[in-house]
């Protein structure tokens, strides 16, 4: 499959990154070595494994510190070699701060990561189990974080690294459900999945409450596609798990992953 085609099957705002997946794909292939990527999310990672079944040098596999991590490094590497965990450059760090004085939300902590110069791809996920919080971050990164970032808002901290075992593994509530839209409009799956009217949905859009991979989205027509994460502020999370064929009605079939704030 040539590069035209792969495209025509993806968004034309996806370009970049099957740009860069192929790059990496080259890079394997002719240095006949690993190569490791950022943390991708879920809809990268599905494109670069639709490049990877094309290409019958290479194979890959991803690690986000935990099975079911959402951001995930991915290492490319030729048939010969055997993957080892440390290959994957991942450290855990455990956020210390006073848990009977303060109190600290997800929102806080990627936003100071962020804020502090990282990029999105710097990290993985960040999980809790209510108290304790803890950040999967590339081993280059996490040493940049321990020595220069002390304060989350207004909190002092301090981080710990840890090892992989003892990386909290979230029990997050995801409903499923198997529904029809009209078409693979943002709008429409918001809508469809919070049980929302197109009309609001379209709203929550326009006023820059709604985001697709961790970016805002501001278009009710953009289309969204399978292994996309979206993120409606006060709703909760919604995954696009399947879209599946159409409807003698002409709706289309979708199998949706939820979680409600």
């Amino acid at each position: 499959m040539d590069e035209l085609n792969i495209k025509q099957h993806f968004r034309v705002d996806e370009g970049p990154i099957i740009d860069q997946i192929n790059d990496w794909l080259v890079q394997t292939t002719d240095q006949y070595r690993p190569v490791l990527t950022p943390f991708l999310n879920p809809r990268q990672r599905y494109i670069a494994q639709t490049l990877v079944n094309g290409n019958g040098n290479v194979k890959m596999v991803s690690n986000g510190g935990w099975q079911h991590a959402e951001m995930k490094r991915v290492l490319f590497f030729p048939s010969y070699y055997q993957p080892q965990v440390k290959d994957f450059e991942v450290t855990c760090l455990e956020i210390d701060y006073p848990q009977k004085f303060a109190e600290l939300h997800h929102r806080q902590i990627m936003g100071t990561l962020l804020g502090e110069g990282l990029d999105r791809a710097a990290f993985g996920d960040i999980v809790t189990d209510g108290k304790r919080w803890q950040v999967v971050i590339t081993n280059q990164m996490a040493r940049f974080v321990c020595e220069r970032i002390d304060h989350v808002g207004k909190i002092k901290v301090r981080w710990k690294t840890i090892s992989l075992e003892q990386l909290i593994a979230p029990e997050d509530d995801w409903e499923q459900l198997t529904t029809t839209v009209s078409s693979l409009r943002i709008d429409a799956v918001v809508a469809a999945g919070f049980n929302y009217s197109r009309n609001r949905a379209k709203q929550l859009l326009e006023h820059g409450l709604v985001q697709i991979n961790w970016e805002e989205m501001q278009r009710p027509d953009y289309l969204v596609g399978e292994y996309d994460m979206l993120s409606v502020r006060h709703a909760g999370r919604l995954r696009v798990d399947q879209v599946g064929t159409i409807t003698r009605k002409n709706k289309q079939r979708i199998t949706l992953s939820i979680i409600h704030a």
